[in-house]
């Protein structure tokens, strides 16, 4: 008799652990500090429920979770038709949170898939509103654009997109060779300006030299002479000297200075 009033309260200890306990657990429902909770009462919307312990009535309620952190979903790399019809290759990434997790729960089935596909098209229409020039140089504009615009368009889900980063532009391999030409001709037409403007420079320094040596007296005489003592100290066996027109008419001064013109000798 004792055997069996002990197997029954066993019975009942073991009913109680996979009925009742399951049945109490179900009734606590605990909320991290990053999430928000949705609360359905028979299907319908009954009110929001805050990080902590939550109690709800099994069976006839329900809590959906939210969580609120920032999210990142990558947008694939697409191939796309600029403005001046010129195929590139666009991948980005988009940065996104839940700000009101009642409308992203009874608005929308899948807020992230969404946020996806329409960041994609965004990016295919204001691409495709671009020339190729405008793509590589405003990157940050064009992100911007398309943050606005998908920003606007999902805020009745509830999502706040924080923004839209480009992160390659990929151009065709024969569109690559014809820029890298170009960008070599820049190169080269900027090394002949300024070796041009160098040359310039140096012929109105050289021209403003000649100018100061030809107003100063004996000027040129002196830089003759350095020129020569310059030229002494090197070993070679054979030495040139290209005498100024300057040294011969002093020359000349002196000798007409000692023997005068026109100056008649006495016998």
């Amino acid at each position: 008799m004792i055997e069996a009033i002990i197997g029954m309260m066993f019975f009942i200890f073991i009913f109680g652990l996979v009925i009742i306990l399951p049945l109490f657990l179900s009734t606590v429902k605990i909320i991290k500090e990053y999430e928000r909770g949705i609360k359905f009462t028979l299907g319908r919307y009954s009110g929001d429920a805050g990080p902590g312990l939550n109690i709800i009535i099994p069976i006839l309620q329900k809590i959906d979770i939210v969580d609120i952190r920032i999210k990142t979903v990558d947008i694939p790399k697409q191939e796309v038709m600029t403005k001046d019809n010129v195929p590139v290759r666009v991948n980005a990434v988009v940065y996104f949170s839940v700000a009101s997790p009642k409308k992203a729960i009874l608005n929308i089935q899948d807020y992230t898939y969404a946020v996806a596909q329409y960041a994609q098209t965004a990016l295919r229409d204001i691409i495709g509103n671009k020339s190729l020039d405008e793509v590589l140089s405003n990157r940050d504009e064009i992100a911007n654009e398309i943050e606005a615009i998908v920003d606007k368009e999902t805020d009745p889900w509830g999502i706040d997109v924080t923004g839209i980063k480009m992160q390659d532009v990929e151009l065709p391999d024969n569109l690559k060779r014809t820029m890298a030409k170009q960008a070599e001709a820049e190169r080269e037409k900027r090394a002949v300006i300024i070796n041009a403007e160098g040359e310039v420079a140096a012929a109105k320094n050289i021209a403003l030299a000649a100018r100061t040596l030809s107003e100063s007296p004996g000027a040129l005489h002196l830089r003759t002479l350095n020129t020569i003592n310059d030229v002494s100290s090197d070993q070679s066996n054979t030495i040139i000297f290209a005498l100024p027109v300057e040294v011969l008419r002093a020359f000349e001064s002196v000798g007409s200075m000692t023997n005068p013109i026109g100056k008649k000798t006495k016998k």
